[in-house]
């Protein structure tokens, strides 16, 4: 049983990167660009009225601005960066997206793009010109080094200080459109000199160039920060992802958790009901009720409730239940086990909403086992025993029974976590639901990535918990 279990574990690692994988794939392909609302017009940020610099570093900070699985910027050339400069100036036909596109793979390009845009600083075209000094200041500024580390090392601060410092003197290389030629003239002077002093930081040899081809991209340093369990700062709070993550788990584990327990102590025993009562008018009832609870949708069912069963209902009789959240404005008042009474009380209606879906499924597929297993050879030479009803049914036939709903489990713990989303929204339940909302709107990779890893935990723990029970309920199933 270790060495099969082990072996399960093991097998999870290459399984979870698979699925990390296509997770990061699916998000950083999507349309859509986080914090594409602080970008702007090139003409206007050259004129001062937005800083794209500030976006340039919000990308930088959240690895944006990087390749999402290859990075191939060292075969870039001069030509390519021309044609860029160019269409993000607007020489030439160009549409209005197309300059957009340009400028925001310029900027994304970053000290890649550095060389080439020195080289076109003497380019007969004065509209070039402005617009190659306009993103060298963007570009060549450098980002700092971990920046969201609240206790940074001396020697990590002291090279934070100097990139600051030479970010500083970078952005004083500047000029306007209508300033004279001697001074575009000084300036662009300016950066061919600090060019000339820091040259070989943008030479590469093939070496550096295959680790930048696997590296420097946004998967190698999300995988960076996750093998460390370090899912990274959100994009909208700027607050670490995995601090979050663990102060929501409380709220989303005891709903799902608990609904799932309780789901599983109601359906087998009504499962083993209407097996063992197979064609009664109560075995019709249960699976009329039941697939008429399956039917019903829970964001319906939590509505219903709220309308008729909370503080708001129309019915003074009916107001037993809050309307919703965690716990009442005076909590704190209360002794401890009056506080746990009333996150109770808070979530009867929420975890009546997340039971009663998995409860109609989980009892027919009880019933259906049991029926089956009731049919055995065995169980008839059980009753041919003189063996009690009871005992063929508890003893002999449940255990083998319990096979189909287990294994559903693998699937119905991250299912029920996905469904406490919607109930905790409606509700108010400060969750992973509510978060995982604003994340989607706000397209906070770092977030969903979480949260969606989270769930594949759930599902890869939750097989592994299935195959276990399966040696647990039937002696016959060994993993030797």
């Amino acid at each position: 049983m270790k060495a099969y279990v082990l072996r399960r574990l093991l097998l999870m690692i290459p399984t979870f990167f698979g699925i990390s994988l296509i997770l990061f794939l699916i998000l950083n392909l999507a349309p859509g660009r986080p914090g594409a609302q602080q970008s702007a017009d090139l003409s206007q940020s050259m004129r001062g009225e937005v800083t794209a610099e500030s976006y340039k570093i919000f990308r930088e900070q959240f690895h944006l601005d990087k390749p999402v699985l290859f990075n191939t910027r060292f075969t870039l050339s001069r030509e390519e960066v021309r044609a860029l400069v160019s269409a993000a100036a607007g020489i030439g036909q160009t549409t209005a997206a197309e300059r957009v596109h340009a400028q925001e793979e310029l900027e994304d390009l970053g000290a890649s793009a550095v060389p080439h845009l020195v080289s076109l600083l003497d380019a007969p075209d004065p509209k070039l010109r402005d617009a190659v000094t306009y993103f060298l200041r963007i570009d060549a500024t450098r980002p700092l080094i971990t920046p969201f580390d609240p206790r940074p090392s001396p020697d990590v601060r002291a090279r934070n200080r100097a990139i600051n410092e030479e970010n500083a003197e970078l952005r004083t290389l500047r000029y306007r459109t209508e300033d004279d030629a001697a001074t575009k003239r000084a300036v662009t002077d300016g950066w061919k000199r600090w060019f000339a002093a820091h040259r070989a930081r943008f030479e590469h040899g093939a070496r550096d160039k295959l680790a930048m081809f696997f590296f420097d991209t946004r998967f190698a340093a999300y995988w960076h920060n996750l093998v460390r369990l370090d899912f990274g700062v959100s994009l909208t709070s700027r607050e670490p992802v995995t601090r979050t993550l663990v102060s929501k788990l409380k709220y989303s584990l005891t709903l799902s958790v608990g609904s799932l327990v309780l789901a599983y102590l109601i359906a087998v025993p009504i499962g083993v009901f209407s097996a063992v009562k197979k064609g009664s008018r109560a075995d019709r009832a249960l699976t009329l009720t039941l697939f008429m609870l399956y039917s019903l949708p829970s964001f319906f069912v939590a509505t219903l409730l709220l309308y008729f069963f909370s503080q708001a209902s129309a019915w003074e009789s009916l107001r037993w239940f809050p309307i919703g959240g965690w716990q009442s404005s005076d909590a704190s008042e209360l002794t401890t086990l009056g506080q746990w009474r009333d996150i109770g009380w808070h979530l009867v209606l929420p975890t009546i909403c997340m039971t009663y879906g998995s409860l109609a499924a989980l009892s027919r597929y009880m019933r259906s086992g049991l029926l089956e297993v009731i049919q055995a050879d065995y169980v008839r030479t059980a009753r041919a025993k003189g063996l009690s009803e009871r005992v063929v049914i508890g003893k002999h036939a449940l255990r083998n029974g319990l096979l189909p709903i287990l294994t559903l489990l693998a699937g119905l713990l991250p299912a029920v976590l996905g469904g406490s989303v919607i109930i905790e929204y409606i509700f108010g339940i400060q969750g992973m639901g509510l978060w995982v909302v604003d994340a989607i709107n706000q397209r906070d990779y770092n977030v969903i990535l979480a949260v969606e890893l989270f769930s594949t935990v759930l599902v890869l723990v939750g097989l592994l918990l299935t195959d276990l029970s399966y040696a647990l309920v039937d002696p016959r199933i060994r993993y030797e």
